[in-house]
C-alpha cells in the first residue's frame, strides 16, 4: 500500500476557507448590519484589496512590475462616465463594459511596453498612463481638465433610492474584492499558475521547458488591465465625479497599492490581505497627523522590507511553510495530520 499521497490542502487551508467564505456571506448581508459610513469603508477596503491583489499578481508572480496601473483605473472611470452619459445605460452595466474595453486597449499597450525590461518597463508603464492622462485631459466631451460629472437622473435610474444606490455599489464593490482573490487564487491553482511559478523562478530555465512565456504575460496582463479598469470604474460610481489628475493618481492608484503588497507579503496570495487591513487601521488612528502619518507609513515600509523582505506574513509563516491558500503541492504520509 502507498504510504505517500500529493495533496495542497492542510487542516489549516481549509479552515481558512471555510472562514472565507463566511466572511464573505456575513459582508454580503451588511447592508443590513452596517451603517452607510460603513459600507463605505468597507466598499473602499475591497477596492484596494483588489487592486492590490491585481497589482500582486502582476509583479508578484509574472515579474512586471508596473507603476502605471492607474492608466486602467482611469480608464475604467472615464469607460464608465462615457457610456452612462452618452448611451444612457445602467452604471452598473458599464462596469463590465469599461473591463472589456480595457482589455482591447491593454493588448497594444502590452506589446509596446514589452519591448522594456526591468526599470526600464516600471517606467515605460507610467509613461503609458501618463499619456493616458493627457489624452483624456484633452476631451471636451468628458469635462477636459476639469472633469465631469455624473447626473442626478442616472443614479435614480440605477435604484429608486438612495439607500438601495449604496447597497449596489456596496455589493458590487464587495464582489470585485472578494473575486479578485478568487480569480488570482484559482488563476494560481490551474495549469498557467504552475507557468508563472516557474517563470518567477527562473525565466531562462522555464524558456528551455518550453513554457510560452511571451503569451502568458500577455494573458495576465490584459486579464489585470480588464479588472483594474472595472475596479477604476467603480470607483468614480462611487465619487460621482472625474477629472485627469483624480482618475490617473499614481499616488492613490499605485503607490499605496505597491505600499499594501510590500509590508503584507509580495508574491503570496495573503500578502494583499494583510497589507490592506493595516493600512486602514493605520490611516483610522493616524490619518489626523497630516504628513507625521506619510512619514510613518514610509517608516513602516521601510522596516518591513529591512527585516523581512517577504513581508509581514512571510514574518508570520516563517520555516513553517504555513499557507492560508496554499496553490503548491505537498507529499504527505497517509494518516499525516497536517
Amino acid at each position: 500500500m502507498n504510504r505517500f499521497h500529493v495533496t495542497r490542502a492542510t487542516g489549516l487551508s481549509r479552515f481558512a476557507l471555510a472562514l472565507s467564505v463566511l466572511l464573505v456571506v456575513v459582508l454580503a448581508a451588511a447592508p443590513w448590519w452596517g451603517s452607510t459610513a460603513t459600507l463605505r469603508l468597507i466598499g473602499e477596503m475591497m477596492i484596494y484589496l483588489a487592486l492590490a491583489s491585481l497589482w500582486n499578481l502582476l509583479a508578484g508572480y509574472t515579474g512586471l512590475v508596473s507603476v502605471g496601473q492607474q492608466a486602467y483605473v482611469g480608464f475604467g472611470g472615464y469607460m464608465l462616465f462615457t457610456i452612462a452619459l452618452y448611451l444612457g445605460w445602467n452604471p452598473l452595466v458599464a462596469i463590465p463594459l469599461a473591463g472589456l474595453a480595457a482589455a482591447l486597449v491593454s493588448i497594444p499597450v502590452a506589446k509596446l511596453v514589452f519591448r522594456l525590461n526591468g526599470a526600464y518597463f516600471a517606467i515605460g508603464t507610467w509613461v503609458v498612463a501618463e499619456v493616458f492622462r493627457l489624452g483624456f485631459a484633452q476631451m471636451s466631451s468628458l469635462g477636459g481638465g476639469s472633469g465631469s460629472s455624473l447626473p442626478v437622473a442616472i443614479m435614480r435610474d440605477m435604484a429608486s433610492s438612495k439607500a438601495m444606490r449604496e447597497s449596489l455599489i456596496y455589493w458590487a464593490a464587495l464582489a470585485l474584492g472578494a473575486g479578485s482573490v478568487a480569480f488570482v487564487y484559482l488563476l494560481l491553482r490551474s495549469r498557467i499558475g504552475l507557468a508563472l511559478t516557474a517563470i518567477r523562478d527562473n525565466e531562462t530555465a522555464s524558456s528551455s521547458l518550453g513554457i510560452a512565456i511571451p503569451r502568458i504575460k500577455l494573458a495576465v496582463y490584459v486579464c489585470v488591465a480588464a479588472a483594474t479598469a472595472m475596479v477604476g470604474a467603480l470607483i468614480f460610481l462611487q465619487k460621482l465625479r472625474i477629472a485627469p489628475d483624480a482618475a490617473f493618481s499614481v499616488n492613490d492608484w499605485t503607490v499605496l497599492v505597491i505600499f499594501m503588497v510590500v509590508i503584507g507579503g509580495i508574491g503570496t496570495i495573503e500578502g494583499p490581505i494583510i497589507g490592506t487591513i493595516l493600512f486602514f487601521v493605520l490611516r483610522e488612528f493616524l490619518a489626523d497627523l497630516g504628513s507625521v502619518y506619510l512619514m510613518i507609513l514610509g517608516a513602516l515600509a521601510i522596516a518591513v522590507m529591512m527585516l523581512s523582505p517577504q513581508g509581514i506574513w512571510g514574518l508570520i509563516a516563517g520555516r513553517r511553510g504555513l499557507s492560508l491558500f496554499p496553490v503548491g503541492y505537498r507529499v504527505e504520509t497517509r494518516g499525516e495530520k497536517p
